[in-house]
Formats: structure tokens, sequence, C-alpha cells
């Protein structure tokens, strides 16, 4: 790939966990990889009062774990390497709120660009909470840092994009009255992963599964993204968003929009989101009257799991004793257009569930006629199409075949495929995708206005009904399970239920 243009990379919160845990080291791997511009520098920007060298030795560490990855370009031996990339940080004590503090960033911006030699291309990436977003917006444009006559500027913002369809048009009417839509790239990490994107090569490269990927041929669709962890530190946060809010507006209807969106004419970013975007403009509204039918919550309890004592939600610290926030959340889409009238999608989502693991399954329609119903002991198994995003990342096909012998006694077998078996160590971080996409102005995996807003539209009367009306039931369900029963309700069928995602739960990994 041809390099991006030379940039500097400001990092409002530079000092706080996401910088440190994500940002810095997928700058540092892109940088190990030789995909950064020929010149850059990332200016850090935070209230946290630091030098340059402070910062410098700081972004040393967040980058210790990352020198260890392997690379094809520069040896992770080389223990210089840290300190080259850190030279080329420096940092900005400053006021978020303070106007003044964005006219001396913007003239510490000018130095840097004098003393390194640097274009006056800018990329704002704002780490900060969603109360900071207007702040940052309006002072950069009051500092003239939205203008283009003298270079690119672009700014990330961070996912939640607003907590309801009110506050996400508002968001979007702020923004984009400072910043043009080309300007501004809405991050979802989950875009960023290599197996969501190649569930797009699966579909749209081999022409073996187009001819199945409807109606005619696909029964149902599930998504499920668990977490064995509870809320942790996360508590304040969370009680306020939920597993709703968390995970399935954002994160797991992203993936929905990959697994069903048409073949875009052109695979290029215009052409893509606008695939995405019809997605949600697609989907079926749910009238506030059937929540319920199409919608299932629940909070975990205490439970003993692998002989230690995992402590209930109204239990952790920051949660409100009284809080009917969801911790698992499961929702029936369905999307009406031409190729998926018919076909629901079910989404699911949870903490403290057995395993972390996030995958999609395709649940094929049966045979109309069961040639081999009288020599299969219960029912006939559908064909499943498996594709898991993490851990373990691969794709597993599910089918029937005779078992060895004299007689037609069918089995469910499987053929699967993992990347590990192309490279190891070779699928990278979501954020060194993204960030370098967005260096070279490829907005294909950021989300779009109108999209966000379309996703906000079909989730806000749930929210709402949940929020508002108390005969809607939160059920419990005991840590380390799979979440409440009562789930499987949202199913059409008596005899269908999700699919037990994990053959080993004796450890915290989950095994396609």
């Amino acid at each position: 790939m041809k390099k991006p243009d030379n940039a500097v990379i400001i990092i409002f919160g530079a000092s706080g966990d996401l910088s440190k845990r994500k940002l810095l080291p997928a700058l540092y791997r892109n940088f190990l990889a030789g995909s950064l511009p020929e010149r850059f520098a990332v200016l850090g920007a935070s209230r946290t009062v630091l030098t340059d060298g402070e910062f410098q030795n700081r972004v040393i560490e967040s980058t210790g774990s990352a020198n260890k990855k392997k690379t094809s370009d520069i040896s992770a031996t080389d223990n210089s390497t840290p300190e080259l990339f850190a030279r080329n940080c420096f940092y900005q004590t400053m006021n978020p709120d303070s106007a003044e503090s964005f006219l001396q960033l913007s003239r510490r911006l000018e130095k840097i660009c004098a003393e390194c030699g640097l274009q006056a291309n800018f990329l704002f990436y704002i780490a900060l909470p969603p109360s900071q977003y207007m702040n940052i917006v309006e002072n950069l444009a009051a500092a003239g840092l939205n203008n283009q006559r003298s270079g690119s500027r672009k700014i990330i913002i961070e996912k939640p994009f607003g907590r309801d369809l009110a506050s996400a048009r508002k968001l979007n009417s702020f923004v984009l009255s400072r910043f043009g839509e080309d300007q501004v790239y809405r991050i979802d990490h989950y875009l960023g992963k290599e197996t969501v994107q190649n569930i797009l090569a699966l579909r749209f490269s081999n022409s073996i599964f187009e001819p199945l990927w409807n109606r005619h041929c696909i029964d149902h669709i599930e998504i499920t993204g668990a977490e064995s962890i509870g809320v942790g530190k996360r508590g304040g946060y969370y009680d306020s968003s939920g597993a709703l809010r968390d995970m399935i507006q954002s994160h797991l209807m992203q993936v929905l929009a990959v697994v069903t969106m048409e073949s875009p004419p052109h695979f290029n970013p215009s052409a893509v989101r606008t695939e995405t975007a019809k997605v949600f403009n697609s989907l079926k509204p749910i009238p506030s009257d059937m929540v319920t039918a199409y919608s299932v919550r629940g909070q975990y309890r205490s439970a003993h799991v692998r002989g230690e004592e995992q402590a209930g939600y109204l239990e952790e610290e920051g949660i409100r004793p009284d809080s009917k926030t969801e911790t698992y959340a499961a929702i029936k889409v369905c999307i009406e257009n031409w190729r998926w009238s018919g076909v629901p999608v079910y989404i699911r989502t949870g903490k403290r569930l057995p395993v972390n693991v996030t995958e999609v399954v395709i649940n094929f329609k049966k045979t109309p006629y069961h040639l081999f119903r009288d020599t299969l002991e219960g029912d006939i198994p559908s064909n499943q199409l498996i594709i898991r995003i993490q851990p373990d990342e691969g794709i597993l096909l599910q089918f029937g075949l005779k078992t060895p012998g004299s007689g037609f006694r069918v089995h469910p077998a499987v053929m699967d495929f993992h990347y590990s078996q192309i490279c190891s160590d070779c699928i990278p971080d979501a954020y060194e995708r993204l960030l370098i996409d967005c260096l070279s102005g490829d907005n294909t995996l950021y989300a779009r206005a109108d999209a966000v807003e379309a996703c906000w539209s079909f989730i806000d009367p749930v929210l709402s009904a949940w929020e508002n009306d108390k005969a809607i039931p939160m059920y419990s369900y005991a840590c380390g399970t799979w979440g409440p029963e009562q789930s499987s309700s949202l199913f059409l069928h008596p005899k269908t239920s999700w699919r037990f995602p994990c053959r080993n739960l004796g450890g915290d990994t989950c095994v396609l």
C-alpha cells in the first residue's frame, strides 16, 4: 500500500487508558511494519502536566509489549526501536475546555511542523469521554484547526455516538457544522477486526456462497458477543449504558450490516458505506407493545464459577443497589428487503457468560424431505456456517455425512479453517488498520452519520420501553451461564435455539 502523506497525530486524552493500551501500541506496531508516513509526529494532549521527555518515557513503556510482536520489516529484537519511535512523540499540557489552550496548541503544531519538516496535515483523535466531544470540536473550529486550506484536517470520534436518537442527531449536527463529513471518522473498532472484514471476502470473492446467501436457503442468523468478565471498574459508565447500548447498538449491528449488505458496485468508501446504511434503513421497527416479543434482558447474579465466587451485578462497585441496567440483551431483528424477508437475525450479548467469544452463525434451511430420518437419533441438524470473529479466529462448516459401516446413519461432520494456519501472529489489532486508513483518507470502515442515526432509530423504541415500562421483566441469570433461558423464546420454532459456541469450557478461551 502507498504510504500516507506526512502528518501530525494529535491524541486528546493521551495520558488516559485508551491511549496507553490501544492507540500508542497500534501506532508503534504500524511504525515497526513501515506503514506510518515517512515523516510523522505524535502530539499527546491532556490536562496531566508532563514534559516531552516524560511523555516519551510513557510511550516507551506502553509500547513494550508491542515490541515483542513479530514483523517482517523491522526486527522485534532491536531494543532501540521503541526509542526511535518515541523521538517522534511530543506533549502539550492543555485544558480541553479552554479556547486559549487550542490557540497554544495551534502554535505548537506550527513549531513541530517546522522542526520536523512536516506538512500541516493533522489527525485529531478524541480519546476522551463523550461529554468532551462538543467542547473539543468547538474549540478546534474556533482556533481554525478545522480549516483545510493549508493541509488536511481529520477528526476521529470514539463511540458512543450519542446515547439515543435525539443525542446522536444533536452530536452529528454539531460536528458537521464545524467539519465536513469527509473529515469526520466515527470509529467502531469492530469494523477494524480482520475477521469482520474477511466476511466481505468470504461472501463476495467466492461464487459458492452468493447463490445461498438469501431467504431461499438461509433459515436464520445468529450473532453472539459474549464476555466472561463483569463490569470491573467501569461500573459508573456501564450502569448508565447497559448491554444494548454498549455492544448491540454499535459493535454487533455493524457486524449485522457486513453479514447482510448487498454487494457494492465498486469497493470504495462511498459505495460500501451506502450499502451498510441501506441495511440499517431496512430494519423492521419494533412497536412499543411488541418489545417483549422481540427482546429479552437480564442481569447476572452471584455464583460459583470454576471454584471462585463471582459477585452479582448489584454487588459490583459503582452500581446502584436498585439498578435496572441490563448486563445481558438479546434481540430479534427483521430486515425488510428482497433478500432477507422472513429471515430473522438473533443478536445477543452479555457479561459474565461462560467464555469470551464473538461469532456469526449462518443456519441454513433443512432439506425439504428427510430421506434418512429413520436412521438418525433425534432431529436432523441443519447445515451451519460458523464465522468466528474472536478468539481462535476461523470458519467452520457443518454438514451431514454417512457414518462408516452398513446402513445410512447420518452424522454431523465439520470442515474448519483457522487463520492461525496462515500465520500464527499475523492478525493485526483493529486500531492498527483503522488508524492507517484514516491517515490515508479511507473511511470505508468508519460509520457515516446517516447509518449511526438509522441504528439509533431501530434501537430507541426498545430502550425507551425497557426504561419506562415496569411490566417488562428483568430476568436474572447466574454468572458463568449463557444468560436467561427466556432468550430462547425469541426463536420462531420451539426446537430452535442459540448455538452453544464452545467445545471446551475448562478455561477462559473458546475453541472453534
